[in-house]
């Protein structure tokens, strides 16, 4: 083997020293700070990740130059420091440079049994994480009479050589050995599945042992000042008498931290060490700017604090700590915001499974909708709601859902397929109505007509069975999980305000119910950027008038139909504008195919003729005809308003008068109304000329004036590549990126689940198109859709209401090209309120820095 000369690269670790994050870790840089805390720190001295990289490669290291900055017969220890700690790392290896002389001294200042047991402890961990022995050889040995001896043979035995006594040697072999194990094939894949880059480098810091072992007060512990769960101000942490390292956490023997009537405590046996670490703690919230977990070891009375790493934190903490810090004038305002990343705050919204408890996985699949509730098994939408007639709360489990299922949707507390992707039907109706939901759990086999569920090991689980769904983690639990309840405190709302102060694009919501916009509201959205309306005709009493409709022989036969929607329809709409207090609402008019609100099965139809008083065969006939090869592109959205114009009438008719309704209650609003699908501006023109008719015959039934807007939901291509004609006639322009994927894509949204993870993971498409938003296809059309439109028209005003309106990356996108605000799912409207936040402030830092660049050129 090649020799190559030693690498001196390393650095004591004092208040001056040359240490950087990037160059010699996170945990080098803490140690550093700490010590210009002036905290109790053993003597560190760092190796930088050049230096560990050469080391892996072959190169020696001057072990003695190392050990020479820690005095005479010293006992060390070796920490890995990578850049971030979330990457993990080698194990940490303690009391190197015990031999038989130093073992003999400590010995005689410790005892017998403690200089053994340290000993013992080290000669394990070198042998399997050094000489990589087989563990299994030391399972038996315990710390006591022989056992160190039968480790030192058990070693000899195995490696065909003495247990090395040279101190230089053992720490020369653990630099080694941690240096190679962090370049080996498992190492870079774990730290890549937890974000590392494939390079990410790793330093190292070599430590003076402090050994929490003596005659006096001696233990070691760990200790925090927060809740990690909550973020509730809450010392915690454990403390164990003569141990080492995290012991403490290892054992149900070790003492509490504050006193507790369930045992003794640190603050009972060493109260003024106790107090020494609160006031460690104060000190590194307020000059690190963070709250730390702060390890410490205690001899004969002497407090060491051999580390200091964020606590670790659930998604509802890190907004507590985050505010509580600005609130406190640690961090400023902006800070605060930025330190809260947004999709954490889905896990706010809903009810979570508490990360303390057992988890028992039945299925896996999507995480489509965040949050988690418990409830019993039901196969079909008709037994959700008779579930929920008993008040007995249910997990709708479907192959797939259908427009149909959405009235047990609503029945149901959580929503659990089989099939279907994140912009599947279930997906997205389960965003909107803020149910957990996981779709695409392809492990279960599901049996609809027996009511039975078979999970991936065979267990079976019946309509019944008491089942959680955890929508934020894509998994199925057997039984009642514990749960955390939703974290809509004052903190959630104080953050947000911030938010609100910083971001430049507006934020509405897609809300189809009074229910939707009550929680538009309680998220403050500024308005509804898309109002469904199809989602009202499904409730019982009006899907029977909209199948008289649909089976009406003549105009006249179907306007008598539409008329007794009408006053429904009026309802929802005053009920809508009366919730929304003047704030805009956008209302898309009918979309869906008509086959869509009739019965698919031969029981439904003939239930359907009876309720018609018509033959059988006719409704068949009839249900037969309006079946399409391909709904998706068939005859729905404006087609249907120019081929049976009389829904859009009664739509618009609903709306005025509603309008004026609003007024007269004092909640003005200047509704907009949005034609779906278009591709033409005759299409268009012909809608806008009814509509504008209708609006005159309520003006002059009422004897009152009313404002209102016209525009167009963009969901094809060629309504974005012609939107220049189009916006002659439209005051504005929302384009509907799910339809607007499909149709660029020639994907259909509900089946590419099936395929997506392995065009992503093949490297086809870089992301999901239907979870992240594909700039270079469907965002070139709509930049050329947004050029188009406001050239034609400078005060038309431009946003996405498609379900990649709550993502980061599209609000990124829309911001950038001028869009006027995205509409999303009420439950990412907090999320895109932050995300917007964090865009603009990242935009202001990334200017001001320029700027400092230019004026030091």
């Amino acid at each position: 083997m090649q020799k190559h000369d030693p690498i001196p690269d390393f650095a004591q670790i004092t208040q001056s020293a040359q240490i950087a994050t990037a160059g010699h870790g996170w945990r080098a840089k803490c140690l550093q700070r700490l010590v210009r805390l002036d905290l109790p720190v053993p003597k560190s001295v760092a190796l930088s990740a050049t230096t560990v990289r050469a080391i892996a490669a072959g190169h020696g290291v001057d072990a003695a130059g190392i050990l020479d900055h820690f005095g005479d017969g010293p006992l060390i220890s070796v920490r890995p420091s990578p850049a971030n700690p979330d990457w993990g790392g080698p194990a940490t290896i303690l009391n190197i440079g015990l031999n038989a002389k130093r073992h003999a001294r400590l010995a005689e200042t410790h005892g017998e049994t403690a200089a053994d047991a340290l000993y013992l402890r080290f000669v394990q961990a070198y042998a399997i994480h050094v000489a990589r022995l087989d563990p299994d050889i030391f399972d038996d040995l315990k710390p006591g009479p022989g056992a160190l001896r039968e480790a030192l043979r058990q070693y000899e035995v195995e490696t065909d050589e003495p247990f090395p006594e040279d101190p230089a040697r053992q720490l020369s072999e653990v630099l080694r050995s941690m240096a190679r194990a962090w370049e080996g094939t498992s190492a870079r894949l774990l730290r890549q599945a937890k974000g590392a880059p494939e390079e990410a480098a790793l330093g190292l810091v070599v430590q003076e042992m402090a050994q929490g072992i003596g005659q006096g007060i001696s233990g070691s512990g760990v200790i925090q000042f927060v809740d990690p769960v909550t973020g509730q101000r809450q010392i915690t942490g454990r403390y164990l008498g003569q141990s080492q390292g995290r012991d403490a956490l290892k054992t149900t023997e070790a003492l509490y931290l504050t006193r507790d009537p369930r045992g003794p405590s640190l603050e009972d046996v060493a109260p003024e060490i106790f107090q020494t670490l609160v006031e460690y703690g104060a000190t590194c919230r307020s000059r690190l700017r963070e709250e730390m977990q702060i390890e410490f070891t205690v001899e004969d009375g002497r407090l060491a604090v051999l580390d200091a790493v964020k606590v670790p934190r659930s998604a509802r903490a890190g907004l507590r700590i985050a505010v509580a810090l600005a609130e406190d004038g640690v961090i400023p305002k902006d800070e605060a915001v930025l330190r809260v990343e947004p999709r954490a705050l889905s896990e706010l919204l809903h009810h979570q499974v508490d990360p303390r408890g057992p988890r028992d996985v039945i299925a896996r699949g999507i995480a489509a909708s965040p949050g988690a509730a418990t409830g019993r098994l039901v196969f079909s939408s008709s037994a959700a709601q008779a579930s929920a007639a008993r008040g007995e709360p249910c997990i709708l489990v479907r192959r797939e859902t259908a427009p149909e299922d959405i009235r047990g949707m609503h029945s149901a507390v959580a929503v659990l397929t089989e099939r279907g992707g994140m912009t599947s039907h279930a997906a997205v109706i389960a965003r909107g109505l803020g149910l957990p939901c996981v779709v695409g759990a392809s492990d279960m086999r599901l049996d609809p007509r027996d009511r039975k569920l078979v999970a991936a090991d065979g267990r079976v689980f019946r309509e019944g069975d008491a089942v959680t769904l955890d929508g934020s983690k894509g998994e199925a639990l057997a039984g009642a999980a514990e749960m955390l309840p939703p974290a809509l405190d004052d903190s959630f709302r104080r953050l947000l305000s911030w938010a609100d102060e910083v971001r430049d694009i507006g934020i509405r919501a897609n809300a189809d119910t009074p229910s939707d916009a009550e929680t538009a509201r309680r998220f403050e959205a500024e308005g509804i950027g898309l109002c469904r309306t199809e989602h009202m005709f499904f409730d019982e009493d009006r899907l029977v008038v909209m199948r008289e409709m649909i089976f009406a022989d003549s105009p006249g036969d179907r306007a008598a139909a539409l008329a007794r929607l009408l006053p429904m329809q009026r309802a929802d709409f005053v009920q809508l504008f009366e919730i929304m207090q003047g704030l805009p609402v956008c209302i898309r008019l009918f979309d869906p195919p008509l086959h869509e609100f009739l019965p698919s099965d031969r029981e439904g139809l003939r239930d359907l003729a009876e309720a018609l008083d018509r033959p059988l065969s006719e409704v068949t006939r009839r249900a037969e005809a309006l079946t399409e090869v391909n709904p998706m592109l068939g005859m729905r959205g404006v087609r249907l308003g120019v081929v049976l114009p009389e829904i859009y009438d009664m739509q618009a008719q609903a709306i005025f008068e509603a309008t004026l309704e609003s007024a007269r209650r004092g909640a003005p609003v200047v509704p907009e109304i949005m034609m779906p699908l278009v591709s033409a501006r005759r299409e268009v023109e012909l809608i806008k000329t009814r509509i504008d008719a209708v609006a005159a015959m309520v003006r002059t039934r009422a004897g009152a004036d009313f404002d209102y807007k016209l525009g167009v939901m963009v969901e094809t291509p060629r309504a974005a590549l012609r939107a220049g004609e189009i916006a002659q006639h439209a005051a504005f322009l929302s384009f509907g990126t799910n339809d607007l994927t499909q149709m660029t894509y020639g994907l259909s949204r509900d089946d590419a689940g099936r395929f997506m993870n392995t065009y992503v993971r093949q490297g086809v498409f870089p992301e999901d198109p239907f979870h992240i938003l594909d700039v270079d296809g469907v965002g070139e059309l709509l930049h050329i859709g947004a050029e188009r439109g406001r050239k034609t028209r400078g005060d038309l005003t431009l946003s996405i209401c498609g379900e990649h309106g709550g993502n980061p990356e599209s609000i990124d996108f829309c911001r950038r090209a001028g869009f006027d605000y995205v509409s999303c799912s009420p439950y990412r409207v907090p999320m895109a309120r932050l995300a917007a936040a964090h865009l603009a402030l990242q935009d202001r830092a990334k200017t001001l820095y320029n700027a400092q660049l230019a004026g030091n050129s």
